[in-house]
């Protein structure tokens, strides 16, 4: 979706409606993008921020949790704990209970962006189970970190989420990066980011994708708005991990021997 700027109200109705027309009555689980209540645009991040206790957001999504009976990761939005700012992503299940939050680890600051001035970093990676299935998440800029990702692989991940609002000046990081996370963690990646214009003459690349252990996608959008379906085959990942174990032949440690030659 392409966010009106700074307008939370408007997003909701704009959410809402994508919803109403091309949600399929089977999904089990939605995604959807970074700051999609606000679009990519730092300095209206702490002017939109909601506590968790007491959010249109998150009442939002419980109902859409609650009427279309679907798991909900809910891309992020700004949260305000106490005098701090977070850039949260909720998840919520198919009775509208929110089960958990991430908050963004890693924030982008670079190229005339200054999310970091605005926000506080989150501490914790979260992976989440629904329906037994368990969801690594991540937000945008987290993606540059595989690090991130392997530790997700380490602790049982079978998808790994990034809800971004990726650039249009970068499609290249974005599509390789995000399918060697998949990759090089034998798991699905659900990878999506904001399209459209954002403002100053910057916009959102639009490109989204659900991705399979080899690097496939099964689904994308490339441009505009709307919903990408797809089905993931968690059975035949777990027989592919059989075949060629690699995650077991990750070492604790790789320590580095500098050698200098004169």
């Amino acid at each position: 979706m392409s966010s009106v700027i700074g307008d939370v109200d408007a997003n909701i109705e704009k959410v809402k409606q994508i919803i109403s027309n091309e949600l399929m009555s089977d999904t089990d689980v939605l995604v959807l993008p970074e700051v999609w209540t606000v679009g990519w645009s730092c300095s209206h991040f702490q002017e939109s921020a909601q506590d968790l206790k007491d959010s249109s957001v998150i009442s939002f999504l419980s109902d859409i949790a609650k009427n279309h009976n679907i798991n909900i990761i809910g891309g992020s939005f700004i949260t305000k704990d106490r005098e701090k700012f977070y850039n949260t992503c909720p998840v919520l299940d198919r009775l509208g209970n929110l089960v958990a939050i991430y908050n963004k680890n890693h924030l982008y600051s670079y190229y005339g962006c200054d999310e970091g001035k605005y926000i506080t970093v989150g501490e914790d990676l979260k992976m989440v189970n629904l329906d037994g299935v368990n969801y690594g998440l991540s937000i945008c800029y987290d993606i540059r970190f595989p690090e991130v990702y392997r530790a997700y692989a380490k602790a049982g991940a079978d998808v790994l989420v990034n809800c971004a609002a990726w650039g249009a000046k970068k499609p290249v990081p974005w599509e390789m990066m995000t399918k060697s996370r998949a990759i090089e963690n034998q798991c699905f990646m659900a990878a999506l980011t904001q399209s459209g214009y954002i403002e100053n003459g910057e916009y959102n690349l639009g490109e989204s994708r659900v991705i399979d252990y080899n690097g496939n996608e099964l689904v994308s959008i490339m441009s505009g708005e709307g919903i990408a379906s797809s089905v993931i085959d968690i059975d035949s990942m777990y027989e592919f991990r059989a075949k060629a174990p690699i995650l077991n032949d990750i070492k604790d440690n790789y320590e580095v021997k500098v050698l200098c030659v004169k």
